[in-house]
Parts: C-alpha cells; sequence; structure tokens
C-alpha cells in the first residue's frame, strides 16, 4: 500500500451538517516489512435501531470533552476493539463524508499493530479484519447506482469478501482508501441501475 498518497492527500471537509463524528479506518500491518495489509472493520450489533448489522469502521460521534475529532476517532475505537491510541500510526485523512442522520464523519487513516482486537462495546457485534488483496479484487466487488431519497442520484459499492459485506458510507470510505493506497480503480460503469423502490442485494437486504 501507497501509504504516502494517503498522507499527501488534502482532505475535502464538510461543515454543514448539526452533528460531528469521526471514526479510525484501520490498516492492520505485519509485525515485519512485508507488504501483507489488512482492513479493520466492526460489524455492529443486530439489536441497534441504526444500521444493524452493517460494517463499520471504529468511530462515533463527537463528545464535549473531546478537543478534536482525532481525539473523538482514537476514543471509540479503543472502547470499541480496545486500539491503545499510542499504538495507532495515524497516516493521514480520508474526505469527510456526510449521512442521511445529519452528521459530518471525518475518517483518519492509521496503521495498526497485527494482534487480536475483540468487541469491547456493546454495539460491536464482531471484529472482522479483510485482507487488502481480497478487497481490490474485482470479483468480490459491486456497485448499483440508485435514485436515493436523500442523497438523489448516487453509487452505491459493495465489497464481498469471506462472507460479509462491506457497503454503505462505509463502502465509500474505502473506495477512496483503496484509490489512494493501492492500484485499484473503481470501474467506470456501474453493474446495474437501481430504482427508489427497487430492492437492495439479499446480502444487505436486512440492514436497510
Amino acid at each position: 500500500m501507497e501509504f504516502d498518497r494517503v498522507a499527501s492527500h488534502e482532505a475535502i471537509e464538510v461543515a454543514a451538517e448539526p452533528r460531528e463524528a469521526a471514526v479510525i479506518v484501520p490498516v492492520v500491518t505485519d509485525a515485519g516489512d512485508g507488504d501483507d495489509h489488512a482492513v479493520l472493520f466492526t460489524k455492529r450489533a443486530d439489536h441497534l435501531s441504526d444500521h444493524p448489522g452493517q460494517m463499520s469502521f471504529p468511530g462515533g460521534g463527537r463528545e464535549p470533552a473531546d478537543d478534536s475529532l482525532l481525539r473523538t476517532a482514537l476514543r471509540e475505537a479503543q472502547e470499541e476493539v480496545g486500539l491503545d491510541p499510542r499504538a495507532a500510526n495515524v497516516i493521514g485523512r480520508l474526505d469527510d463524508i456526510r449521512t442521511v442522520s445529519e452528521y459530518s464523519v471525518r475518517p483518519f487513516v492509521a496503521r495498526i499493530p497485527d494482534r487480536e482486537y475483540q468487541p469491547s462495546d456493546e454495539e460491536v457485534a464482531e471484529v472482522v479484519v479483510l485482507a487488502v488483496d481480497d478487497l481490490v479484487d474485482l470479483d468480490n466487488y459491486e456497485s448499483e447506482r440508485r435514485d436515493h431519497p436523500h442523497y438523489g442520484d448516487i453509487r452505491l459499492h459493495f465489497f464481498h469478501v469471506d462472507g460479509y459485506t462491506v457497503w454503505g458510507a462505509t463502502a465509500r470510505m474505502l473506495v477512496q482508501l483503496l484509490e489512494l493506497a493501492t492500484d485499484w480503480t473503481m470501474p467506470t460503469e456501474p453493474d446495474r441501475v437501481a430504482g427508489p423502490d427497487d430492492d437492495y442485494p439479499p446480502s444487505v437486504r436486512d440492514q436497510v
């Protein structure tokens, strides 16, 4: 992975939303100098009212005690997966994104140690680590263009790896990470065009 391109990226900021949040996009690196990399995700608990079962990056809403959004992201990652903030080597930022829940979300990319991470928050059902080699395999990727009731005409991305599907806002961040840090390029055209009332793919239908 080309971390220099992430570090030099001038991230676009979003300041118009009433609430702020931040996430850590955690890239797991091996103990040596090898090129084996993976990305860590959390799988949200099924009992949650918002986005149950979805794959996410560790993070959450900014609290009054947080002196920065980076502090928000590191605090949430420690609470959710037990990541020691001192062990997170923050490389840079991806573009802020807006969510339908009126948050602006700031993603910080960080290299983290290759060790076992466990859910340490009741909102997290599982910690999932997916190899970058699998995420960049176009056989594991599909997308659709959809008329979204909130965003309008958008492109949705779906990464299917090891029985998990990364999609939604998390997949939008993942697309930018892969395009910056690897040779992966998003295909020019989506696999299909869907109307606002069309079903989502079966792998995510229960998460909508």
